[in-house]
């Protein structure tokens, strides 16, 4: 994975759901576990979904709020 890769992950924005026009870093935990649970979308949505969610669950959101546009 490359730098830009996870710039344009932390500032995806949900294109549907119950938090549909959040950023993706923006997303609560207990969201990003329940996609964990039931799968994660297919294609790119799903594959930056599963980044923050590792993200998120190693504690380096912090971190990564500076990269958010």
């Amino acid at each position: 994975m490359d730098q830009q890769q996870l710039i344009d992950a932390v500032n995806q924005v949900m294109p549907f759901g119950k938090y549909a026009g959040r950023r993706l870093l923006e997303l609560p935990e207990p969201y990003l576990v329940w996609f964990h649970q039931q799968g994660f979308p297919k294609g790119k949505l799903g594959e930056q979904l599963a980044l923050i969610y590792e993200v998120k669950l190693n504690g380096l959101e912090a971190m990564l709020k500076p990269l958010l546009k």
